[in-house]
């Protein structure tokens, strides 16, 4: 009798995922929410080369203040309290995708021998370094706005000397209240920041 008790105990243990599965088949699949992805891609005014200078100018891989080195994308309500879109974020860091735009944007100046990306075998004479302090949708004020802060230096690289040290800070009325509409402002503020630091580069470097 008690051999019958486990068999059948057996059985039905086996049974249980079974039965569970098998009621599980007529409820809805999970709501998965979908997550929107944007870039930043903007494209500077460069002017045309004013001078030509025979060196080679590194960029490094920006780096990011606390908060802001992430793929979330940040804004904020009040003053010092910093949070995140759920359902919308960036394609990287705010701080990688800056490193491509900056060195097209030199690039573009036509005032350098070359530009390069950190890392490179090729031996830089002068070099980049800049810090995101702040990239945030400002809900706080009407309209909302896009800020975007960003520090730059300039290095020579030989003699360790700060060239020029600047800070890039703008702001950029967000067309509406949605991300896509933050995604536009930050462009357009980025827009203008890379114009400004190519031309910050160009007159540094001739201190070099």
């Amino acid at each position: 009798m008690n051999t019958h008790k486990r068999i059948l105990s057996r059985m039905l243990l086996a049974l249980t995922p079974v039965l569970l599965l098998t009621g599980c088949t007529g409820l809805p699949p999970p709501q998965v929410e979908s997550i929107n992805i944007y870039v930043l891609d903007a494209q500077p005014a460069i002017k045309a080369a004013q001078v030509k200078r025979d060196l080679v100018l590194a960029v490094s891989t920006p780096r990011a203040r606390p908060g802001f080195d992430t793929p979330r994308m940040a804004y904020l309500r009040q003053p010092h309290e910093l949070d995140y879109f759920k359902a919308n974020r960036w394609a990287d860091t705010p701080a990688r995708m800056l490193g491509p735009l900056l060195a097209q944007a030199l690039e573009q100046t036509g005032s350098f021998r070359a530009v390069v990306q950190t890392p490179s075998a090729v031996p830089a004479d002068i070099r980049l370094d800049t810090e995101l302090i702040r990239l945030q949708h400002d809900f706080s004020t009407e309209p909302s706005r896009i800020q975007l802060t960003l520090r730059a230096q300039l290095i020579d690289v030989r003699s360790k000397r700060v060239l020029a040290v600047k800070l890039f800070d703008e702001t950029e009325d967000a067309t509406s209240g949605n991300p896509y509409g933050v995604v536009t402002a930050a462009n357009q503020a980025l827009q203008r920041v890379l114009t400004q630091l190519a031309d910050f580069c160009v007159d540094a470097s001739g201190s070099q």
